[in-house]
């Protein structure tokens, strides 16, 4: 079954995972904030990813807040076994739905108890210390907050650290720490600005997980997208989703939605072989 998702990735000392993963951050409300406006909908979609062999499922409390880690709860404990919930902290939300940057040790620890808590766990497969977002990234220093993660780690609450929003420098400094197996950042056909880090995480044997698949796009290069795509008789979040597999073998996949039929052509997209000229017509899309 893994081969349909695109077979799957270990880094060294992580745990596997399927490459073609789900992202749950579309089951809370618009803007992800607030409880979603089905929650059977909600469940039924996790309960569908597991079904279908999904081993990655990607959240975080400040989905919602909680809602998101709630319903997952809800959908998937007790958790089958092999199911790897990937969760990320550094971030918090305000009354207004509002991003808050909060990473403190004191408050990434609170955080980290947040989590535990609401997915219902003893521990957190792998914890990643959110470091910036896509409009404002950051070379600041990950020594102390990274350190409080890598202080829980050695307690037993967390098993695996990984990154999200990072640089090159900021993923060397994170490693002189503790180990890191996940590093989450921008990247899709259309922005490749983090390249480098991209080769340097295949060269470590840590999985890069791409956000925002689709995101970027100028008008030109979603005409090229669209065409490639009509070809293939495919949609064009199926060519982008293939095309990133094929990208590199330590990328894995979580994209979301709130629609098992939607999740089920994302799965198909791992399946989705694109010949030479597609790649190279693919190729030539750069942000």
């Amino acid at each position: 079954m893994t081969a349909q998702l695109g077979g799957t990735v270990t880094p060294v000392g992580g745990p596997t995972l399927t490459r073609m993963g789900y992202g749950a951050m579309q089951l809370a409300g618009p803007h992800v904030f607030g409880p979603p406006k089905d929650r059977g909908r909600a469940v039924a979609v996790l309960r569908a990813a597991v079904e279908a062999g999904i081993t990655h499922i990607d959240t975080a409390d400040f989905y919602g807040p909680v809602v998101v880690n709630e319903i997952i709860r809800e959908a998937l404990h007790p958790y089958p076994d092999g199911l790897h919930l990937v969760t990320k902290v550094g971030a918090r939300r305000g009354a207004d739905g509002g991003w808050i940057v909060s990473r403190h040790p004191e408050d990434l620890k609170a955080q980290v108890y947040d989590n535990l808590r609401h997915l219902g766990v003893e521990t957190l497969d792998v914890v990643n210390l959110r470091l910036g977002d896509v409009d404002t990234p950051n070379e600041d220093s990950v020594a102390e907050p990274f350190g409080a993660l890598a202080e829980l780690r050695e307690r037993g609450l967390i098993r695996h650290l990984g990154l999200s929003a990072a640089s090159v420098a900021q993923l060397a400094e994170a490693r002189a720490i503790a180990p890191v197996v996940t590093v989450q950042n921008l990247y899709n056909l259309a922005n490749r600005r983090d390249e480098a880090l991209l080769r340097r995480t295949a060269a470590e044997d840590i999985v890069f997980v791409p956000y925002f698949p689709l995101g970027g796009f100028t008008p030109l290069q979603s005409e090229t997208l669209a065409k490639v795509a009509t070809r293939l008789e495919a949609s064009p979040q199926q060519v982008a989703l293939a095309w990133l597999l094929r990208r590199s073998p330590n990328i894995a996949l979580i994209p979301g939605t709130s629609s098992v039929a939607h999740l089920r052509e994302n799965i198909a997209a791992a399946a989705l072989v694109l010949p030479d000229d597609a790649v190279a017509e693919l190729d030539g899309i750069a942000g």
